[in-house]
């Protein structure tokens, strides 16, 4: 097969070989030829391991010496074989729906910067770029994104796409083209086809100037529309075991640069990731330690009032150094009160009993405007996210599963929706009570992959309510 040694990996079907019908337009070697030559569609085969909990990707085709191949051709192949066709990037969400059984392009590679308009402020990159990497481009360009989230290791999305369609044809989608395609697309959980290209509007870089306190959690509950409402950008950090919260509120400036604080040899290093890991370790075997650990990181010393100043995508971006679990929901901002009460009644019940499995720190807490998007958890409402974890110290397991469990039966009372990289149970029949376009975008994809090549098991499973062991997320986890 053009493109490099692909093997078959755990398939009763034998090594899969190289279609035997000739290309579109040609025999195998002419359509070979042509599609080497077209960079935009040169991926990788491989699997790895993914996201911030323990799932093993089993793909049924890899390459061994990650070498390239070319993207039709695998669409091409899968067709015949009977697999489906994952394209993954980043691989950082924490759940199986970059997983597959099938075939798995990486598309990280596919990471090149196509174009930069300055005057109009907007860039075409290739699909596979991750955000980290978009914003040294943009930067070094002068522009960047108007709003990130709190990490950077996920891919992108954008105005216009570029994309590889079930059948092999390539199209282009924007709000003014294809425009439920697009639609369909931006969250679109990687099952209406491969993003080859992807343009994005930005704006002149600008820094953010980022300012840290300190309150009591009732407060913050109980003044949640102003806390949020007073600045550009607001997060909050809520530690149960000790019911303080930390604001963090971020306002464009123009002031000079005042990255954040030094690294504090001891403060940082010794108590903040080292003392934390061990407390955390013990705190498997005995959850008083888990306090313990809540204590340091919500002091005095650690949510002293601090003020940082720095390029955009430095001060939205955030490190955790620490392997975990984690789930995280929305709910409309109109029951984000309500919902926080209810979790704080919840922990005040755990932190009474002799076996408490409480979250651990932080909750965080934000607020995201509303959209159009039609599988966007923040379609249609203003949105509170809420995100809890469970910290996996050296990597050892933890008991989450009743936590989590608990946590979205609080989260689903209040009309909540998860968030699609993370663990939930949403069926099709829920996700249609949340969603008013699901049946829109179950359209949109019965049109553009009427077989379901671009369907994997987390698809299979929640979009089209498929249940059984080929649909189930257990098949992927190597720690429970």
């Amino acid at each position: 097969m053009c493109g490099g040694a692909i093997h078959g990996r755990g398939t009763s079907r034998g090594s899969p070989t190289a279609p035997s019908s000739p290309g579109p337009g040609g025999d195998d070697k002419s359509h070979c030829r042509r599609a080497q030559e077209d960079p935009e569609e040169s991926v990788l085969l491989d699997y790895k391991e993914l996201g911030t909990v323990g799932l093993n990707a089993r793909p049924s085709l890899s390459s061994s010496r990650r070498q390239r191949t070319n993207a039709r051709l695998v669409i091409q192949l899968a067709r015949l074989e009977g697999y489906s066709v994952r394209p993954v990037a980043g691989g950082h969400s924490p759940s199986d729906l970059p997983c597959t059984t099938g075939f798995m392009i990486r598309m990280d590679k596919l990471d090149k910067l196509l174009e930069v308009n300055r005057q109009q402020q907007h860039v075409v990159v290739q699909g596979g770029m991750i955000l980290s990497t978009l914003h040294s481009h943009l930067d070094a360009h002068g522009l960047a994104m108007s709003n990130v989230g709190s990490i950077s290791d996920q891919s992108i999305s954008g105005n216009r796409l570029y994309m590889l369609l079930a059948d092999g044809s390539r199209v282009h989608c924007s709000r003014s083209e294809n425009t439920d395609l697009f639609l369909a697309t931006l969250c679109g959980l990687g099952a209406t086809g491969i993003i080859l290209r992807v343009t994005l509007q930005a704006e002149r870089a600008f820094r953010l100037k980022e300012t840290h306190e300190a309150m009591h959690i009732d407060k913050a509950i109980g003044q949640l529309e102003t806390v949020f409402t007073e600045a550009e950008h607001t997060r909050m950090w809520w530690y149960p075991q000790t019911n303080r919260v930390r604001v963090d509120r971020a306002n464009r400036c123009y002031e000079p640069a005042q990255p954040r604080f030094r690294v504090n040899w001891f403060y940082d290093v010794v108590l903040g990731y080292h003392l934390t890991l061990l407390l955390l370790f013990f705190g498997r075997f005995i959850p008083a330690f888990n306090y313990y650990a809540t204590f340091l990181h919500s002091s005095e010393t650690m949510l002293a009032p601090a003020t940082t100043t720095d390029k955009s995508y430095k001060v939205f971006n955030l490190d955790c150094l620490i392997p975990h679990h984690t789930t995280e929901w929305c709910v409309p901002f109109s029951e984000a009160r309500a919902t926080l009460l209810e979790i704080k009644e919840w922990l005040d019940q755990e932190d009474a009993s002799p076996h408490r499995l409480g979250p651990d720190f932080p909750i965080e807490i934000r607020v995201s405007k509303e959209d159009d998007i039609w599988l966007s958890p923040a379609y249609g409402q203003i949105s509170c996210w809420i995100g809890i974890v469970r910290y996996k110290p050296y990597g050892f397991s933890v008991p989450y599963k009743p936590l989590f469990k608990r946590f979205e039966q609080i989260l689903q009372n209040h009309a909540g929706r998860p968030h699609w990289a993370k663990m939930h149970d949403f069926t099709p029949d829920a996700l249609r009570k949340q969603y008013p376009k699901f049946d829109d975008y179950l359209r949109v994809l019965n049109a553009v992959d009427p077989h379901g090549l671009f369907r994997n098991e987390y698809v299979r499973r929640h979009i089209f309510g498929e249940t059984g062991p080929h649909a189930d997320k257990e098949l992927f986890l190597m720690d429970t």
